[in-house]
């Protein structure tokens, strides 16, 4: 289990934290990026001085910072993170009372899942936030969800020729998903660790995102699942009413 280590170093807890933001979500002002990190404007700016210091971030001529030269290239995700994100935080807490796990939601890029907002169990022993880490997104729960709700081609395209991934048996897989209604990882990208990912899509029906219930496995109890993707279902569906409105 990779939770959040007892005695963290903040500073640089911020700096990788906001080195993320930078690739995955695309420019900031310092104004932005303390109110995402939650410290004083000043230390942000102090953040920012230092990644562009080291060729991770760059200052452009509007005074916005974006990504430098040392971050890798990134595919771009379609998807609204930073409205999903705004939109599903509440839900996400919500839905942490109700089934008493840790909820993250992800987005796919490419071949990469993405996680951009995590709520917590409170839970002693929990999956701890993961927001802001990248996996394959053909083994986590959320990243399955949405890739099951894609066009067939649209996967052939992304997968075919891969070295790591078997298509076939990823067609396999994805087609039941879409019979299950939803995804399972179990223990897929961690030793003691299962999640399940329910799609969310947009206004137009497209696949956006997932939201995912993730736990220590050993909390794992098959007669819970009917239980736990009713209430993912339910905050899908609380997710996809409020982009509506919005969009």
């Amino acid at each position: 289990m990779k939770n959040e280590p007892p005695y963290r170093i903040a500073s640089v807890d911020h700096a990788l934290h906001l080195a993320t933001l930078l690739q995955q979500e695309g420019p900031l002002r310092v104004s932005d990026a303390a109110e995402r990190l939650g410290v004083s404007p000043s230390t942000a700016h102090r953040l920012l001085a230092m990644l562009v210091y080291r060729g991770f971030a760059e200052q452009r001529p509007d005074r916005l910072y974006e990504a430098g030269d040392v971050l890798r290239p990134a595919a771009v995700s379609g998807a609204p993170v930073a409205l999903l994100r705004q939109v599903a935080l509440p839900r996400l807490h919500e839905l942490v009372d109700r089934v008493g796990e840790s909820v993250n939601l992800v987005v796919v890029a490419g071949t990469e899942a993405r996680f951009v907002a995590t709520a917590e169990s409170p839970q002693i022993l929990r999956v701890g936030s993961r927001a802001g880490r990248t996996l394959p997104a053909h083994l986590t729960s959320g990243g399955r969800a949405v890739l099951a709700a894609l066009p067939s081609d649209q996967v052939t395209a992304l997968y075919d020729g891969s070295e790591d991934v078997d298509l076939t048996r990823l067609r396999r897989d994805l087609a039941l998903v879409r019979k299950r209604g939803f995804a399972i990882n179990d223990q897929r990208t961690e030793a003691g660790l299962t999640a399940l990912g329910i799609v969310v899509r947009d206004p137009e029906g497209a696949p956006v995102a997932a939201v995912a219930i993730a736990m220590p496995t050993v909390r794992f109890d098959r007669d819970r699942v009917p239980a736990w993707v009713g209430a993912l279902t339910a905050t899908a569906s609380e997710i996809e009413q409020e982009l509506h409105s919005l969009t």
